[in-house]
């Protein structure tokens, strides 16, 4: 009975946004109300509990938000400029193949961002350039979300993967071959589903070459780098080598090149231009020791006590989300968006009035979302505080015994859909798998490889970027249509994962 009440707000959230097609705002206002009832009332949840998991929320909600709402201003800067629909037009004359701009720039450019940003941005940059390419709203989202999600866990320079080290307490050496390993092969199953998302079975079959040759470029890199030890750049490296494998290939699949002259060099660059600086500056924030330490002076943090609930369930005392103010991903997603800003003006693309259109637009743009966001992290934390993600956890770990392997993964993509963070997952279920895994003797460093896949995986389909993606291509309160396609590709991608774990440990 715990175990299905702990479940129903996730069940509520599914029926909801999939069944009936509910918006993420009034599905997530629905299943935060009845975790906060379920928690109250089952799980022995008191004032003091509630009020730490609100307070640890709020900073969570903050963490987000201020990526999403940096990425809209970013997208609008661009957009006032002409500079999507600059690229709309330049990016078929590399392929007019529709297959193979979805393989390109939703695979291969998702992954690479994701590699040196990560936290939603992949969805949020890539979702409004296929809209312009002339793709469907729904498959312009669909595409970037499952293009990078098998980058997630060396993305953003191994952020996920330092918090699964942190979790274990294994060292980074012996979990990176079979978490590469798993992640690779996930990749060339990713290409495969993002051609069928773009036409079908059709388009996959036109386009089997490129998919495999991609997906094993940019699998076997980002393992030789994991291997190697540089797992903060893996996913990096592995975007990278795609990227110079894809510009050869997509001219092969040419396909049929609109009339009209092609767009000079020098336009194309100068569009591009907002994304060449995002990058830069991502990777100098990153790379660069003495400008790290410099923006990551001012630092939000929060010292909560500990709390339990009447049953016994016990939350440590420690920080809640540490934000560096100035080094975070919105902050630097703003800095781009302002250097981009200047570039477009002194180019003399802005009309007047672009300042304020620009502002105005990514206020209307993300006040639904940052409703959705900030019930949806609410109801995540209250259910973790409470025990409610610890009992599903336990429950589906005790109920499959040696047949653990293949539940394995979906503990990961639970914490990770209801977080929308695989770090989070890591965090919150590392630890549990290690001591599942040492009690039935399985191979530790096996079971955590599928947990962070799973995790990784499954994080593209947590509500949180589910509502950056539809947002930023139009489609917001149209959520539950994007999760309606997500669930059943990202279902198959943690199969995969669970048939990889159980024929390693079986066999």
């Amino acid at each position: 009975m715990s175990f299905i009440l702990a479940l129903s707000p996730i069940l509520l959230i599914l029926f909801l946004m999939v069944g009936l097609r509910w918006g993420a705002a009034r599905a997530g206002g629905a299943g935060y109300l009845l975790a906060l009832l379920v928690a109250v009332a089952f799980f022995g949840s008191g004032a003091q509990l509630l009020a730490t998991a609100h307070a640890k929320a709020l900073l969570l909600s903050l963490d987000v938000l201020l990526i999403i709402w940096a990425a809209f201003l970013l997208y609008r800067v661009a957009d006032e400029a002409g500079a999507i629909r600059t690229i709309g037009q330049a990016l078929p004359h590399l392929t007019g193949d529709k297959g193979m701009q979805a393989l390109v720039i939703g695979w291969v450019f998702a992954s690479f961002l994701q590699g040196v940003g990560g936290f939603g941005v992949p969805v949020a940059v890539i979702a409004p350039i296929l809209v312009g390419l002339g793709f469907s709203p729904l498959a312009a989202v669909i595409i970037p979300s499952l293009g990078h999600g098998w980058a997630v866990t060396f993305g953003s320079l191994g952020s996920s993967y330092q918090a699964l080290m942190a979790a274990s307490g294994l060292p980074g050496e012996q979990l990176a071959p079979h978490s590469a390993l798993f992640l690779g092969v996930a990749c060339l199953a990713t290409g495969g589903m993002v051609a069928h998302a773009a036409g079908g079975w059709k388009a996959l079959a036109h386009l089997i070459i490129p998919v495999a040759v991609l997906g094993v470029v940019m699998g076997v890199a980002q393992y030789g780098v994991a291997v190697a030890g540089f797992w903060n750049i893996a996913s990096f490296g592995g975007g990278l080598a795609g990227f110079l494998v894809a510009i050869p290939l997509a001219r092969k699949y040419s396909g049929d090149h609109p009339e009209g002259a092609r767009l000079g060099f020098g336009k194309v660059l100068l569009a591009l231009s907002g994304y060449i600086i995002l990058i830069g500056v991502i990777l100098a924030v990153q790379l660069i020791p003495a400008l790290s330490d410099l923006l990551g002076g001012v630092v939000l943090r929060v010292e909560f006590p500990q709390v339990s609930t009447s049953l016994g369930y016990v939350t440590p005392a420690g920080t809640g989300r540490t934000i560096n103010l100035f080094r975070h991903t919105g902050l630097v997603l703003g800095y781009a968006s302002l250097a981009a800003y200047l570039v477009f003006r002194k180019a003399g693309l802005y009309k007047p009035g672009a300042a304020g259109r620009i502002a105005l637009g990514t206020l209307r743009s993300v006040m639904s979302s940052s409703v959705s966001i900030t019930s949806m992290v609410a109801l995540a934390v209250i259910m973790e505080h409470a025990g409610m993600t610890s009992t599903l956890a336990v429950g589906l770990a005790q109920g499959m015994g040696m047949a653990f392997p293949l539940a394995a993964p979906w503990i990961g993509a639970l914490g990770a859909f209801m977080t929308g963070s695989n770090t989070n997952s890591n965090v919150v279920f590392g630890a549990l798998q290690l001591r599942t895994a040492e009690l039935l003797g399985l191979p530790a460093v096996v079971i955590l490889a599928a947990q962070t896949s799973g995790a990784g995986l499954a994080s593209v389909m947590a509500p949180t970027k589910v509502v950056v993606g539809a947002s930023t291509a139009g489609m917001a309160g149209k959520e539950g249509d994007v999760m309606r396609r997500l669930v059943v590709y990202t279902g198959l991608m943690v199969v995969l994962i669970s048939l990889l774990t159980a024929a390693w440990i079986w066999f």
